[in-house]
């Protein structure tokens, strides 16, 4: 029988010949995830909801599917965790908050879930989000503090926070979660994991996010061949989401190992207006030699666009503000006391204002689309700084006003609606993950899968010093 530690960081592809080779089962490594997710669970806090019950079922149903050789789609038998801001049928999404009434009927999946189901994975659970997915930190007021498997007294970034915990932690391979102004690579980059923020409407989502065009839904993995096999399966079509892309019969698994020779690769240490640490403008700069050395042509640029913070800021406050909506102030009391600041300076901003960010957003979309007609890619540090203390907010108190002030790479694209990934790329001198943000045109999410898989080549395996 192989050993916890074994399938704690076997990827999904691995399991997967695992069980087609019959030298293990998905009961045998279902079992050994929930062990090692019940060890880990008092130290990171990264699940609000564990089904052991219903994962083991479905464990037992892909044994005998893979016993009779009808394996029935992409994943089955694979563990996956679904972040508690989308739907899992039979279990409340309380999204972190309070507010939420747990005494509805849950009798519907997202999208996302739906898929991962009719694929045959393993769903041990939900993992645990800030407040209504507001911020790029791991702590709410329902489930409180989520921590980084690297090192416990740090945040593994937000709002994925659960999910790159579970990860990171080597609690199964793959792991739901959305972004919508950086909650995918933010928690990847603390916490040293590879995550896809795929172009807008390429996972279909249901019920649509308050954040609108901003929230895509998308894969956190260990590895980037198994970012795309979920893909795969994430991206099939659902009638719930009017903004979905029009289906494709594609599996981003193909191609993959292709590489990057003679590609046009841009790379933006600041983007013009973030100030970075030296530590991480080392470890980034460095990476981007490491395209040049597999045959990309690169060049150094600064500032491509101006900071959009305003814009996003603008667009942010007012879908938080929505968030709230319909609910007593009395029970807004019970609200994260950032959140409600947000929500607050939402509540004043005037219908003018909130067009003339959207513009800016479809301005900022131009400028992107010019820029890669010349460039295949963009890259840049994920994050200017190392995960952050738990209970701390802000990096720089003098200088930032909001999370965002802190995450300077992340949240232009989201306004792009463009395809990025964060992939780790080295450690800090204490031990910290270090990420790079890999961006690609709209709707190259292929693009961004095979130049990331490229540069994972160059890469050791990093894993935390973390044990039951």
């Amino acid at each position: 029988m192989a050993s916890d530690h074994d399938v704690a960081y076997a990827s999904a592809v691995s399991l997967l010949d695992l069980y087609r080779q019959r030298a293990m089962s998905p009961v045998e490594a279902i079992r050994l995830i929930l062990d090692r997710l019940d060890g880990l669970q008092p130290k990171i806090n990264a699940f609000c909801v564990v089904d052991r019950d219903g994962a083991l079922d479905a464990a037992h149903e892909s044994e005998r599917r893979w016993l009779r050789g009808e394996a029935v789609g992409w994943l089955d038998g694979v563990p996956v965790t679904i972040k508690d801001l989308m739907l899992m049928r039979g279990f409340p999404t309380l999204r972190g908050s309070h507010l939420v009434d747990r005494d509805q009927d849950w009798l519907e999946d997202s999208p996302a879930t739906a898929r991962l189901r009719e694929a045959g994975a393993v769903i041990l659970g939900k993992t645990t989000t800030p407040e209504f997915g507001w911020k790029a930190l791991g702590d709410s007021p329902l489930t409180g503090i989520t921590r980084n498997p690297w090192d416990l007294s740090r945040t593994p970034g937000g709002s994925s926070a659960g999910a790159a915990a579970a990860c990171a932690a080597g609690i199964g391979p793959l792991h739901l979660g959305s972004d919508g102004a950086g909650s995918i690579r933010i928690p990847c980059a603390f916490s040293g994991v590879f995550g896809l923020k795929p172009s807008f409407g390429r996972v279909p989502a249901y019920p649509p996010s308050p954040m609108g065009h901003l929230s895509h839904v998308g894969p956190i993995a260990r590895t980037v061949a198994d970012a795309a096999l979920m893909l795969t399966v994430l991206s099939g079509a659902d009638h719930r989401d009017p903004y979905a892309l029009p289906p494709e019969d594609r599996n981003y698994f193909d191609g993959l190992d292709g590489g990057i020779r003679g590609w046009r690769v841009a790379y933006s240490p600041t983007l013009g207006y973030a100030t970075v640490d030296p530590e991480i403008s080392a470890a980034a700069a460095e990476a981007g030699r490491r395209f040049e050395d597999l045959g990309a042509v690169v060049d150094e640029v600064d500032a491509i666009f101006s900071s959009p913070r305003e814009a996003l800021l603008t667009l942010w406050a007012a879908s938080a503000a929505r968030v709230v909506v319909g609910f007593p102030a009395e029970r807004r009391m019970l609200l994260d006391p950032g959140l409600a600041a947000i929500v607050a300076e939402g509540e004043r901003i005037r219908a003018v204002d909130y067009v003339a960010a959207d513009f800016a957003r479809a301005t900022l979309g131009q400028q992107m689309a010019a820029f890669h007609q010349k460039y295949d890619l963009l890259l840049t540090p994920m994050m200017p700084i190392p995960a952050l203390p738990v209970g701390q907010d802000l990096n720089d108190p003098a200088t930032e006003r909001h999370w965002i002030d802190w995450s300077p790479f992340s949240y232009p694209f989201n306004l792009t609606r463009q395809p990025a990934a964060g992939i780790p790329c080295g450690l800090t001198s204490n031990g910290l993950p270090i990420g790079l943000q890999i961006v690609g045109p709209l709707y190259a999410d292929d693009r961004v899968l095979r130049a990331a898989r490229a540069f994972e080549t160059t890469q050791p395996e990093r894993r935390p010093p973390l044990a039951p």
